[in-house]
């Protein structure tokens, strides 16, 4: 069984899922203390909209990476959800380049006050409880790693292995492949002892370089191949032409897809998505990249495996 917003979901009931998408990335002080920044009624319905699209297409279930950071808020995503019949499983963690925030840094392991990881503890009630009291129970654990390992990134990881041996969820790993480090957050999970299988590394399809992407395979992880519709930083066609190498090599069991697009990202003036990336958007994969994947060589079965084989097997 699978916890999503709505519950538990028989593992192999997934279905097709997109591996990496967000219903909102927000920053929820600015929200909450500027609120003609945002219209709640408008955003909602415009949610509730766009996932309806989404599963038209034939898309099951979508994972949401929205940790501590990202301005996560599962009780409005509760709300869009019993509007749209899609299952979306919910993570635990912290996102962050650089370092923890301020409520973490004068206590826990090698600050100033010293004490057992907060962190760890938070992550884990997450899982086996539940989020904020409602009841809604991460399945997996999201942290980042973008240009170096400083100390509150390491620290992050550190928590999110621990958290990840004592309850068995999965993790997925925000990384930056111009900068390897994907391979960074592999070693310090594996001194952590974490099965990289476990493991997907999560922004990989924004290279071609794919002696990295081999390597991060061969050291056990799953790659995510899930920034689709972000041209500015890789084009559609080098993303296809690049996944379908690795399927044509039998590595088509070791990828998962998606987008990591939003209904709506604060990080963006409003319309400055539509406008500089009209591709960023959930029904890209269905509509674009799955025939050009199949046009590229890549066959039926390798689909099914990236998109339904693969992330049961990560949540199994």
């Amino acid at each position: 069984m699978v916890e999503t917003v709505r519950g538990q979901v028989p593992v192999d009931q997934l279905g097709t899922v997109l591996m990496h998408e967000h219903v909102f990335v927000l920053n929820e002080e600015i929200r909450r203390n500027y609120p003609e920044l945002w219209d709640e009624e408008e955003r909602v319905a415009d949610a509730i909209e766009r996932l309806r699209e989404l599963a038209s297409r034939g898309v099951d279930t979508i994972v949401d990476p929205t940790v501590i950071g990202l301005g996560r808020d599962v009780e409005r995503v509760a709300r869009i959800n019993a509007e749209v019949d899609l299952n979306i499983i919910t993570a635990t963690g912290l996102y962050t380049y650089d370092s923890v925030p301020f409520f973490f840094r004068l206590h826990g392991p090698g600050t100033v006050l010293g004490g057992d990881e907060v962190m760890v503890r938070m992550f884990v009630k997450d899982i086996t409880e539940g989020i904020a009291g409602t009841g809604i129970k991460a399945a997996f654990l999201k942290c980042a790693i973008e240009e170096e390992l400083t100390p509150g990134v390491e620290r992050v990881l550190n928590a999110v292995a621990e958290a990840h041996l004592q309850t068995g969820a999965p993790i997925t790993v925000h990384t930056s492949p111009g900068h390897r480090t994907g391979l960074v957050a592999q070693e310090v999970l594996r001194r952590s002892g974490v099965d990289l299988g476990r493991v997907v590394i999560g922004h990989s399809g924004d290279t071609t370089d794919t002696d990295y992407l081999r390597e991060l395979i061969d050291n056990g992880s799953y790659i995510g191949m899930d920034r689709f519709g972000l041209d500015a930083l890789l084009p559609t066609d080098e993303r296809v032409a690049t996944i379908a190498e690795l399927a044509g090599g039998g590595l088509a069991d070791r990828m998962v897809l998606a987008h990591d697009a939003s209904c709506h990202n604060s990080w963006f003036p409003t319309g400055v998505i539509e406008q500089a990336l009209p591709h960023w958007h959930y029904t890209h994969i269905h509509d674009v990249v799955l025939p050009a994947l199949r046009e590229a060589g890549v066959t039926e079965e390798q689909l099914t495996t990236m998109l339904v084989d693969n992330p049961r097997r990560y949540f199994s």
